[in-house]
């Protein structure tokens, strides 16, 4: 059973850096994606960041663009996303999430990430940022 295992979150200020980690383990196949996600309170999920575990493909949403980096660690099979300039508007529970059929195409064909598309889910990380 795949479990995935997230760490790292927070209370920051505005402008400071904080580095999210999601270790998986009971994953069967080197090919998938591994996607972050973030609810607000009374918002809905959203996708952030996404990258393909087999090539290291990635996907960013445009509001993170160069503040928010994802990358991969296959040895540890952890996933990171490093967040920097963080805003208030970044505030959320961040949850990790795995997809073995293809979140990563959508991703980067639609231009959003697609939660259903996700097969797995960790217990979340809180991040608050403060002004």
């Amino acid at each position: 059973q795949v479990r995935l295992v997230e760490s790292g979150g927070g209370l920051v200020h505005a402008g400071g850096s904080l580095r999210l980690s999601c270790a998986a383990s009971g994953v069967t196949s080197d090919d998938y994606d591994i996607g972050w996600f973030r609810q607000a309170p009374g918002k809905e999920r959203e996708g952030v960041s996404c990258i393909s575990a087999k090539d290291g493909t990635t996907y960013s949403k445009n509001s993170v663009k160069g503040r928010f980096t994802i990358s991969r660690d296959n040895v540890k099979n952890t996933i990171y996303l490093q967040m920097n300039s963080l805003k208030p508007e970044d505030t959320a529970v961040y949850y990790c999430a795995l997809s073995y059929g293809g979140a990563m195409t959508t991703a980067q064909t639609m231009g959003v990430m697609s939660q259903f598309e996700f097969d797995y889910w960790g217990q979340g990380t809180q991040v608050t940022v403060s002004s």
